[in-house]
C-alpha cells in the first residue's frame, strides 16, 4: 500500500531516507518499501512520522491536498475500537460484511473491535472509502 503523500512529505522536508532509517530504527531498504508500496508502514510509525514531521493522516494517506492544522496523535486501542464499532453501526454493516470489504474474515475483524489487535494501515485507510 502506497501512503499517497508519505515520500512527498519526506522531500519537501529535504529529508533522506536514511534520516528516517535512522529515526524508526530500521534499514533505509524498508523506508523505499513503505514508499514505493512495496511493503506497508505500520500505523505506528506512521503515526510517529506524522507526529515528529507534524503531518496530519488525512494528508499523508491523500485524503486531503493539504496538510490542516496538525494536531499530536496517540494511538489509543480501546478508543480505536470503538470508534471503529461506531462507524460499522453507522454504515449499518456487520462484522461479517466489514470484514469482506476489507478482504479479511470476521474473527479478525472483531479483534480490532475489541481492541485485541490494531487496525492494520491498509485496513484503516480502506475504512475511508465506505
Amino acid at each position: 500500500m502506497i501512503i499517497k503523500n508519505f515520500k512527498y512529505s519526506r522531500e519537501m522536508l529535504d529529508v533522506k531516507q536514511k534520516d528516517i532509517a535512522e529515526l524508526f530504527n530500521v534499514h533505509f531498504s524498508t523506508v523505499s518499501g513503505w514508499e514505493t508500496g512495496k511493503d506497508t508502514i505500520p500505523i505506528e510509525r506512521l503515526v510517529d512520522y506524522a507526529n515528529h514531521y507534524n503531518y496530519s493522516l488525512d494528508y499523508l494517506f491523500g485524503i486531503k491536498n493539504y496538510n490542516e492544522e496538525y494536531l499530536p496523535l496517540t494511538l489509543d486501542l480501546n478508543l480505536i475500537a470503538h470508534n471503529l464499532k461506531i462507524l460499522r453501526k453507522k454504515n449499518n454493516y456487520t462484522q461479517e460484511k466489514l470484514a469482506k470489504k476489507l478482504n479479511t474474515n470476521q474473527a479478525s475483524y472483531a479483534h480490532y473491535e475489541n481492541a485485541t489487535n490494531m487496525i492494520p494501515t491498509v485496513f484503516l485507510y480502506n475504512l475511508t472509502t465506505i
